[in-house]
């Protein structure tokens, strides 16, 4: 692919990544990072991109797995100080109330219970967090607007109870 159309790719999904980058950090300055990582990743990795897969998609695994990796590093340098007389605490890490990746739950319990889905709402939401929008997954689907929405929102909340209910296990 020419380094032209591969830039005009990029620069065509930065809005999309933003928003990507938003839901994942929840904090406007943190998520112009995680776009600028991103980037740079991507010009960076221009020589592994192959034409035939889908550039929409291998740009968000690299900003997912980069958001990620951060934050395992974030984790893992999250200092514990036991100030109780005992050290009692530092004796129960596991129940330090501190949630890590390999602590809690990983990403392939995330895709079994997404993959758990009834059909009308593990498509649009495994679109939606393939980084398409609403309207793209609308036309892709079939669907009213609205009826997309619906179906993400209700997904959501579905995986957000089922991962809380997995973390206690």
């Amino acid at each position: 692919m020419g380094s032209n159309t591969f830039q005009a790719k990029l620069l065509s999904v930065q809005r999309n990544l933003l928003n990507f980058a938003y839901s994942l950090t929840s904090n406007r300055d943190d998520a112009y990072d995680l776009l600028q990582d991103t980037t740079l990743k991507a010009l960076d990795s221009e020589d592994k991109y192959v034409e035939n897969i889908n550039f929409k998609g291998w740009i968000f695994t690299i900003m997912r797995n980069l958001f990620i990796n951060k934050y395992r590093k974030d984790a893992r340098s999250v200092v514990v100080i036991d100030q109780s007389d005992d050290l009692y605490q530092l004796n129960f890490s596991q129940d330090s109330g501190l949630s890590t990746p390999e602590g809690a739950i990983n990403a392939k319990d995330i895709h079994a219970v997404i993959d758990s889905f009834a059909e009308e709402y593990r498509r649009p939401f495994s679109l939606y967090i393939a980084g398409y929008r609403y309207a793209e997954i609308a036309d892709k689907m079939g669907l009213p607007l609205g009826t997309v929405k619906s179906r993400i929102h209700q997904a959501r909340i579905r995986l957000q109870a089922l991962l809380k209910d997995m973390r206690y296990d």
